[in-house]
């Protein structure tokens, strides 16, 4: 085997095999591809495309790591390498067979493939633990292919992997990361175990966020089951009336604002009430701990059911949120964004777009007037207080989680939306939150809308907010006892 001295200005003598020398071609051809292939992110961007076709947590980690990949990009390819400039090592140093077709022109310090790599895997991690331990090895060698190629020294990889994980874990202050255990509920709710589904009437909404009509696959798991799907002309109240004394329980595949229709005639007919999570972000399955069809299934044929709240807006029933002002706007815009530029980006992208459209309202909360720009009232409490997305660690804890942005003072709305993007609104003058049993809201002038988990319901000039403890059964596997204190916080 014949060896070559090179030596290259700054960091010494190498020897390099010169290129007739026979080696590992294949790994050679690999790691040029590999680097190559992520390029620009195009590798993440593939993966994550993949990942936002399966809701749940492998939705959420995809956008999670683009996000944290474009945060981290930025920082590293559009601040540190112009501030930095340290020069790629010497192309001679490398051989031939494991070089690029084309050389990049940018200076070296840090590796953006590596920072790249570790800011989307570390955000995949945060959210999936178990995708993230399958992406890992491929961030890894991707970073290991900037060294392998002959672009990067080792120490503009390492740079480059510990700023893409410090990112990650750093944007968890302003997108805090849902824990991966349901919310907490004391207390369990008599329910009929019905194998197969017999005594049980589902319906469906076919205009959910999930594509296609989810009846057959209900079927599939609970055939004795009666599904019905709804339309213009046929409501729930109405189906369930042509069936009374037949039907022991009742089920709903749709969206929330589907669910919370279905909640509503379940507390009135005292029916135990099956979710299965057939919309866009099935926020309140997700609470309960329904993850999919196949835990609705254990719980309804083995008889498990919890006992949860439910809130109501002058009588209309409500499992999430009611709000008015800009905040049913903000988060209709902030769900169009998230897919392009992640949930963090697009709240604040979205909190601006909406504060700079409204102008303030004039209310009286409780008989104190205030002026605000919006107003959000949850059936429960959320944490983290003033923070985007936030979730609930439980749903039987008989409070309304009234939080407003006040538009009281000067720069009012500059301070809100600096609140948002800082992640500071607990901290903020502009953020007010309350915990209450019951709220009365009087519009002082104009009516103001008003929406229910995401649903306009119209203009109203007053309405009276209230909780119905424990209300309503909703099937739910048994969970085993967690491990930690019982005030452990757990998902919205």
């Amino acid at each position: 085997m014949r060896r070559t001295s090179v030596r290259a200005a700054g960091i010494g003598t190498r020897t390099v095999p010169s290129e007739d020398t026979p080696g590992p071609r294949q790994l050679d051809t690999a790691m040029r591809g590999l680097s190559q292939a992520a390029n620009k992110g195009r590798l993440w961007l593939a993966i994550a495309a993949v990942g936002v076709l399966v809701p749940g947590q492998t939705r959420r980690a995809a956008c999670r790591g683009i996000a944290t990949l474009t945060v981290t990009s930025a920082v590293a390819n559009g601040v540190l390498k112009p501030l930095i400039r340290r020069r790629r090592p010497d192309a001679e140093l490398t051989p031939a067979i494991r070089r690029l077709t084309r050389e990049p022109v940018t200076t070296s310090f840090p590796s953006g493939h590596a920072a790249s790599a570790a800011a989307f895997a570390t955000g995949v991690a945060m959210e999936n633990t178990a995708l993230g331990a399958a992406v890992t090895p491929l961030a890894a060698a991707v970073a290991y292919s900037r060294v392998h190629v002959g672009v990067h020294h080792v120490g503009d990889v390492v740079a480059g992997a510990v700023l893409g994980a410090g990112v990650a874990l750093a944007g968890r202050r302003w997108w805090p990361v849902h824990p991966r255990i349901p919310a907490r509920i004391r207390h369990g709710a008599p329910a009929p175990a019905l194998p197969r589904g017999e005594g049980m009437l589902v319906v469906v909404n076919p205009a959910s966020g999930r594509p296609g009509s989810p009846r057959e696959e209900i079927l599939g798991l609970l055939p004795q089951a009666e599904v019905v799907e709804l339309d213009a002309d046929v409501d729930i109240e109405a189906v369930l009336a042509s069936r009374r004394g037949v039907v022991r329980a009742l089920g709903v595949a749709g969206g929330d604002g589907t669910v919370a229709a279905a909640a509503a005639v379940a507390v009135a007919h005292r029916l135990p009430l099956a979710i299965f999570p057939a919309g866009t972000l099935n926020h309140f399955a997700r609470d309960v701990g329904l993850e999919g069809f196949d835990d609705v299934r254990t719980a309804v044929e083995a008889g498990q059911a919890v006992a949860v709240d439910i809130a109501t807006a002058d009588g209309r029933t409500f499992l999430n949120t009611a709000s008015i002002g800009g905040y049913p706007d903000l988060v209709r815009r902030r769900e169009a964004l998230e897919h392009r530029w992640g949930k963090w980006l697009a709240m604040a992208l979205a909190a601006g777009q909406v504060l700079h459209a409204h102008q303030p309202l004039r209310v009286a909360l409780d008989g104190e007037p205030v002026s605000v720009w919006l107003v959000f009232v949850g059936n429960g409490c959320y944490v983290p207080r003033g923070t985007f997305p936030a979730w609930r660690p439980r749903l039987d804890d008989g409070y309304l989680d009234v939080q407003y942005l006040s538009a009281e003072g000067r720069f009012s709305r500059t301070r809100a939306v600096l609140a948002i993007l800082t992640g500071t609104g607990e901290r903020s003058r502009v953020h007010v939150s309350r915990t209450l049993r019951t709220l009365k809201l009087e519009a002082l002038g104009e009516e103001v809308g008003l929406a229910c988990d995401g649903e306009a319901v119209g203009k109203v000039s007053s309405c009276a907010f209230g909780k119905l403890p424990g209300a309503l059964a909703v099937y739910r596997p048994t969970l085993p006892a967690p491990a930690s204190s019982p005030d452990r916080r757990s998902v919205a």
